[in-house]
């Protein structure tokens, strides 16, 4: 674990935010990167040394993870990062597809010029990332490009629920974002012209198939992993 933290960009903890929540979140980005990959044993000190804090304020951002599905901590052998199981995963991607369904129709209802503009630059970043082989960059762009539709969505108790699942997306697509990138990225090309055209239905259903594709590119990793143990 320690090369890999070292590898990793420097993320020491700053103190004015409160220390349990930005240990917390620095732990959960760690793990959404794949800094920290599933099935890791995660060393309290290790991860102390790492962020620059004492090991009491990790501890307890190691049980509140727990509880948050991104740690298992297991008796007499310590904590480590969650494995997901294919059913956890079709149920937050499938609660995905119908929100952001749902978010594509509403965008192609509002978007304006400067808001088909946007999605076209992000688009752009993304197809640059793709080809540069640079998964950081990619999930940020797609990430980007989802958060803008939203956006334009303009519906409040909409972006509040996609929120809540945008970690765990992130988590999902991070290890996919390449061999799934070439198809997504031409799947998002189809999404704004539509969204361009005003043509809700349209965008509802490329964005329903697009978000079932990942769940599907996940599902089938997830059983190509478990072939392998």
């Amino acid at each position: 674990m320690r090369e890999a933290l070292t590898a990793a960009a420097s993320r020491r903890v700053t103190r004015p935010a409160p220390l349990r929540q930005a240990v917390y979140d620095a732990l959960a980005e760690l793990i959404v990167s794949g800094t920290l990959k599933p099935g890791q044993h995660l060393v309290e000190a290790e991860l102390a040394e790492h962020l620059g804090v004492s090991r009491q304020p990790v501890r307890e951002a190691l049980q509140r993870l727990q509880s948050a599905g991104w740690v298992d901590l297991r008796p007499a052998q310590g904590a480590f990062v969650h494995s997901p199981t294919e059913e956890e995963a079709a149920q937050l991607l499938g609660v995905r597809s119908v929100l952001e369904t749902y978010s594509a129709q509403l965008a192609a209802r509002n978007a304006k010029p400067e808001d088909v503009e946007r999605l076209c630059e992000l688009q752009s970043q993304g197809v640059d990332a793709l080809a540069a082989g640079d998964v950081e960059r990619l999930v940020a762009a797609n990430t980007a490009l989802h958060a803008c539709i939203t956006s334009v969505a303009a519906n409040d108790v909409l972006a509040e629920l996609l929120s809540q699942v945008d970690q765990k997306v992130r988590w999902y697509y991070t290890p996919i974002a390449k061999p799934r990138g070439k198809e997504a990225w031409n799947e998002h090309t189809q999404l704004i012209k539509a969204i361009s055209r005003g043509d809700a239905d349209r965008a509802g259903e490329i964005m329903r198939k697009h978000t079932e594709r990942t769940a599907d590119f996940y599902r089938r990793q997830i059983a190509a992993g478990a072939s392998k143990d």
